[in-house]
């Protein structure tokens, strides 16, 4: 054994041949311990030229050495190590001729950079006069902290000098800097030659061969986020501590990133003139001497008179010359409006002859205090009887607990942000975007209020469901941020400007014919121009980063979280100790197949909401109509609200392209889908009795949570699957409750404000999405919604019906009835003779008689017809009655009608009435006939489902998956829709609704296809253009509406960049957006077919409201269903068909798809880098048969191979008489 013992051979180190020289460094020891440091062979050239120096005064030589060896350097560079304010002001910056005011001499003094780096001793003051109101300690504390920062920073700077290192820019450099990334263009990697094989298509591409075919690399994209997310961060943060007066706070903090930028090559380094222009502007308040300051520079407050006064010194004679706007349009679908402009034709005000001046003065100003307290109380059309003993109780209970939870708030937030100062006062946080700025942009009192209203928004939510905490915290920045721009106006000069335009601009509303503009749009543009002083009315609002949002709202909810108690004694009648708990907490929920934390208010607390049952609602001051007109839409900056924000898009906060593509895209190439945003009683009480007595499924009007049914009792003797029937169905019972409240919410907060606003009148603002799709700003009181919520509505401007009102009265109620769909307008009208007995009973008797009106497909649209009709019928002469009730015209499943026309598909045309015919054809009806056909085919053969089905394959049940198909739906979605039309026939068995409906959808699409030839080709053909380009090319999928609008998908794989991190020192300083990211490739392709028909969809409704204002029509559209007077019908008729119908206007499938397929696919995305083309050149093929050379010829092929069109002559829709009815 010991033979097998393995000896471990020792291992010998090497002898070292030469000898360590090491030194302790005088004054680098104490008692414990010696700072011992190795000396280097460079450092022996220093011992060889001072024989007589020992090794204890080595490290004064070294040092004395290299400190000369530098200064040396500097002296040759010609350097001047000190610095003055005007050798910083006329050289450092390059601002020639700026002159500084003597007022501002303390804030200029940072120029010094040499005696007084950071100015620090006004900082100091300033900081003491914060801290007067906290503990001498804090404040001992906080100013040593503050020394402690001016010490270190001054020792910096000064071996930065020494060094030679020069902190400030020079002349050329500031001058030459440039709002954009680097432009580098990347090569494509090499491939290698092989021997070329086959030709063939790879669908799943490796990520190595993604990043091969890409134009852009990953490396660049990513560089390049981070440079322009970081530069749109500081620039926000730089505003705010302007707007606070926090100037040398930012110029520290600009200093810091550029140092950084200088010693870490990773760091982006920040060239953007906005970031220095911004501090000028606070420092100085001037700018630069050039006509093009004045043109194209934005001003707030007094600067454009200081910079003009500036200039004046230098040049008395100089006088700014701002050219006048250019109004016109520059498409060529609107050429005949331009021409137009020099006839007689004036603008028609809604508002003419129905208020007068000082009503809408009185007006105006309701809607400023409105828009600048943000919020708006109605009152609650809940029934409830007079308040009893009880629940007076709970209300003076409830204002005694709100007084309190008000003295905490203040408190809180007071210690709160001592905390944060203190913080903010170290030396890391005080050099990086932080959180402190943005919570000073606001007084103590406002930021009380703002959490003191979501209390209240918490304990009145529902139960059983919460947004998540995330979604809470930035809901509740974006109100802080809101609040602060409105207070900025008010302190820039831009309230008080736009209380002067606006009362001019209404002058014009109420007359224009004191003017020769023919739009709102183009009177405030020539407003703006002739009163050039003051600050500019169309400057841009910076959004703050997602993290910003996220910190304020976090800050502002620990405060809800930690501070708010409640008492939970305190709805006892006999509770007589005090036992305080937190009055909200968090739980996690499922959302999908994800854990979400939420926030759940207390039972006491919530109970004590409810039992106060207060009488009045508080909505933001955006969620509701506006009293007055909204301030048209000139830019993409500027318009709808008078003070509050109303983003022009709809977009997610990462999807910055579309922006980008706005700015870069001419300002008249915006005005038609501007101009488009700018154009655009009795009933309400019998609603809101049925409302108040319980609801009505029937009726649609929600039903109270209170009316859903208890859930059964479980009893010990159950066996288990008894018991876990029963705990499904309490789940199920639970889930209903939640869903009820949620309706009974809406339409609470619907008829609530409908009552408020009864009998006045009201304009409603309005956005779009990224596609073009006009929505009103305000989600609950407008026209968009269900049968009950365009009931309630009708035009304040009335009209006398005129010869033919009334029938398009009666042929409207037939229309909604949808009783009469297959029959003509004749047809139609006598059909509404006969049922004018039952239109006066509803009219009459709407809830007491037969309730005719109630059997009606849209049933309170109808019975609001029968009321019109039956007040015009006895009104005398039913010609000069003065009608307000909108009529519609709906288009033939306008999807269909737009594909039909695309491909020139005659038999699909027919079908969707885009060809003349005597009668009007019904698309649904057709496709239930073919799956009608078929079911009867497979029912012969045997087939059990087809059997069941007979009978019940009817219009209503495949109507909304005909509608949808072509927007993309699924057969998945489609088997729901269906499956929902089943349920609610009373005689279809239960147990087949899932089989059946998996059946209809099946023979709905093979209908569909056989119908619509070339509706199935184009959209194949779209889904693989979208996928080529976001997959092939890495590129968003981008195109323009024949109006001029660009559209961009958003639609990106974000990297999981680190989540922001919630705290005060420090926040995140860069986010995704979505430029810079890949694409997803999966929604891409997908979303883009039924994208492209929207915005087509918003070109119609566009051009059809430009041309109807023109001609003095009053227009509101619902996407494709336009409402007018019925007066104005036949004209609106005429004006869809002749001057409007984009495919008869140019918008030909070989124009849109072929020719002009660089505009309907992106031939360029402009990337930081460079404008990369979509197509591959044939330079850029290898013809080796690999798969990325493949990739891109078959993107070439298919961008090039358009589908074929049919015979269908487009010009025969003019003689169609339903094309829109």
């Amino acid at each position: 054994m010991k033979d097998m013992i393995v000896k471990k051979k020792k291992i010998r180190k090497p002898k070292k041949k030469y000898a360590e020289l090491m030194e302790v460094a005088d004054g680098s020891s104490s008692q414990r311990k010696a700072s011992v440091t190795t000396l280097k062979p460079k450092h022996l050239s220093l011992i060889a030229s001072e024989p007589n120096m020992n090794l204890s005064q080595l490290h004064l030589l070294k040092k004395t050495k290299l400190s000369t060896s530098a200064k040396q350097q500097t002296d040759s560079k010609g350097a001047d190590p000190t610095l003055d304010v005007a050798d910083v002001n006329s050289s450092t910056f390059g601002i020639k001729g700026a002159v500084i005011d003597p007022s501002l001499a303390s804030s200029t003094v940072i120029f010094s950079a040499v005696n007084d780096p950071l100015n620090a001793a006004d900082e100091l003051q300033a900081f003491n006069e914060d801290n007067s109101e906290f503990p001498q300690e804090t404040q001992t504390l906080q100013t040593l902290d503050v020394q402690l920062d001016q010490a270190y920073l001054h020792t910096k700077l000064m071996e930065e000098l020494d060094h030679g290192e020069e902190m400030f820019l020079d002349q050329d450099n500031f001058t030459n800097l440039q709002n954009t990334v680097p432009q580098k263009k990347v090569p494509l990697a090499s491939v290698k030659q092989r021997k070329p094989k086959p030709p063939r298509l790879i669908v799943h591409l490796k990520p190595n061969i993604k990043e091969r075919l890409a134009k852009v690399s990953r490396i660049e994209l990513d560089n390049a986020g981070k440079e322009e997310s970081l530069a749109r961060n500081l620039l926000c943060y730089l505003e705010t501590c302007v707007s606070c007066g926090l100037l040398n706070r930012g110029w520290t903090t600009l200093q810091a990133y550029q140092y950084r930028a200088k010693n870490i090559s990773k760091d982006p380094r920040q060239s953007d003139v906005n970031l220095y222009a911004t501090l000028l502007h606070g420092f100085a308040g001037k700018g630069i001497t050039l006509n093009d300051m004045f043109v194209k520079s934005t001003f707030l407050s007094d600067q454009r008179e200081m910079a003009l006064k500036g200039v004046l010194k230098l040049q008395p004679s100089f006088e700014p010359v701002i050219p006048p706007p250019d109004t016109c349009y520059s498409c060529s679908l609107l050429r005949e409006l331009d021409k137009k402009t020099n006839e007689a034709v004036s603008f028609r005000s809604p508002g003419q002859g129905i208020l007068t001046r000082e009503q809408l003065k009185d007006l105006t100003k309701e809607q400023l205090d409105m828009e600048v307290k943000s919020y708006v109380r109605v009152r609650s059309i809940e029934k409830r009887s007079e308040p009893n003993e009880n629940i007076l109780q709970y209300r003076l209970k409830l204002e005694e607990a709100q007084s309190h939870w008000k003295k905490i708030i203040t408190e809180a937030f007071k210690r709160d942000m001592s905390a944060l100062r203190s913080q903010h006062h170290t030396f890391k946080a005080f050099r990086h975007i932080n959180l402190y700025p943005y919570l000073r942009v606001l007084d103590t009192q406002q930021y009380t209020d703002i959490i003191m209203q979501e209390i209240r928004r918490l304990a009145e939510g529902s139960e059983t469901f919460s947004p998540t905490t995330r979604q809470l915290y930035r809901d509740l920045g974006n109100q802080v941020q809101s609040r602060h721009l409105i207070r900025h106006k008010q302190y820039t000069g831009v309230l008080d400007k736009l209380k002067h335009l606006y009362e001019e601009y209404c002058d014009w509303y109420l007359d224009p014919s004191c003017s020769s503009c023919t739009n709102t749009r183009q009177r405030w543009q020539e407003l703006i121009h002739q009163h050039q002083d003051g600050p500019s009315m169309t400057r841009e609002n910076r959004s703050w980063s997602n993290a910003v949002l996220l910190g304020v709202g976090k800050f502002l909810y620990n405060i809800i979280m930690r501070d708010i108690k409640v008492d939970v004694n305190l709805t006892r009648t006999n509770g007589k100790t005090q036992h305080l708990l937190p009055a909200f907490y968090t739980l996690f929920r499922h959302q999908g197949h994800m854990l979400m934390e939420e926030v759940k208010p207390h039972p006491v607390l919530a109970r004590l909401f409810r039992g106060a049952a207060q009488e009045e609602l508080v909505f933001d001051v955006t969620n509701v109509p506006m009293l007055t007109p909204p301030l048209p839409w000139s830019s993409m900056n500027s318009g709808g609200y008078l003070l509050a924000r109303a983003n022009l898009i709809r977009l997610p906060f990462q999807a910055v392209q579309q922006w980008h593509r706005l700015k870069e895209a001419p300002e008249k190439e915006l005005y038609p889908s501007l101009d488009s945003l700018n154009q655009l009683g009795a009933l309400l009480d019998v609603i809101t009795e049925v409302f108040n007595s319980g609801g009505s499924q029937r009726l649609d009007i929600p039903e109270p949570p209170s009316a859903c049914p208890p859930p059964g009792a479980i009893n010990p003797e159950m066996s288990k699957m008894e018991r876990f029937e029963a705990y499904r169905q309490r789940m199920a019972l639970r889930r209903q409750k939640a869903e009820m409240y949620s309706l009974w919410c809406d339409t609470l907060y619907r008829l609530s404000l409908a009552n408020h606003f009864r009998k006045r009148v009201f304009w409603l603002p309005h956005n779009m999405d990224f596609r073009g799709r006009v929505y009103p700003c305000p989600p609950h009181l407008n026209h968009l919604g269900s049968d009950m919520a365009r009931a309630i509505i009708c035009f304040f401007r009335g009209e006398p019906l005129g010869p033919k009102g009334l029938d398009w009265l009666k042929i409207h109620l037939v229309n909604l009835t949808g009783l009469k769909k297959k029959n003509s307008e004749s047809e139609r009208l006598q059909y509404a003779q006969e049922l004018i007995p039952d239109i006066l009973d509803s009219a009459d008797r709407p809830l007491t008689g037969d309730m005719w009106w109630a059997k009606s497909e849209c049933p309170w649209q109808t019975l609001a017809v029968c009321m019109e009709i039956a007040r015009a019928m006895r009104s005398g002469d039913p010609e000069a009655y003065v009608c307000h009730f909108p009529v519609h015209q709906d288009g033939s499943c306008n999807g269909l009608q737009h594909y039909a026309a695309l491909g020139r598909d005659s038999v699909g045309a027919e079908s969707v009435n885009l060809t003349p015919a005597v009668k009007p054809q019904d698309v649904y009806s057709r496709v239930a006939a073919l799956v009608e056909r078929e079911r009867e085919k497979d029912a012969l053969e045997g087939l059990e489902l087809a059997k069941v089905l007979e009978g019940f394959v009817r219009r209503k049940v495949i109507k909304q998956t005909v509608m949808t198909t072509v927007y993309g739906v699924t057969r998945f979605g489609a088997r729901l829709q269906i499956a929902k039309q089943l349920k609610d026939i009373e005689d279809f068995p239960k147990e087949f609704v899932w089989p059946a409906s998996t059946y209809l959808v099946m023979k709905t699409f093979e209908s569909l296809q056989e119908m619509f030839t070339s509706t199935k080709e184009i959209q194949d053909w779209f889904t693989e253009c979208a996928r080529l380009i976001s997959q092939v090319c890495g590129q968003n999928v981008e195109w323009v509406t024949p109006l001029g609008f660009p559209v961009v998908q958003p639609y990106n794989r974000f990297n999981k960049l680190a989540a922001p991190q919630l705290q005060a020192k420090k926040l995140q300083e860069h986010y995704n957006m979505d430029m810079f990211e890949r694409p997803n490739v999966v929604k891409q392709k997908n979303a883009f077919p039924p994208n492209y028909i929207h915005s087509l969809d918003s070109t119609h409704m566009m051009l059809t409201s430009l041309f109807c204002e023109r001609r003095g029509i009053t227009f509101v559209s619902v996407h494709d269903c336009f409402w007018t007077h019925p007066s104005t019908v036949d004209v609106m008729n005429r004006v869809e068909l002749e001057e409007v119908n984009p495919h008869l206007r140019g918008g030909r499938v070989e124009n849109h798809l072929g020719k002009e397929k660089k505009t309907v696919h992106p031939t360029e995305i402009r990337t930081p880098s460079s404008a990369v083309e979509l197509n591959t050149t044939n330079a850029e093929l290898t013809n080796d048969g690999s798969v990325v050379d493949m990739s891109k010829r078959k993107l070439n092929q298919i961008l090039t191979r358009v589908p074929s069109k049919g015979d269908l002559d487009i010009t025969n829709v003019l003689n169609s008489v339903y094309f829109f009815s």
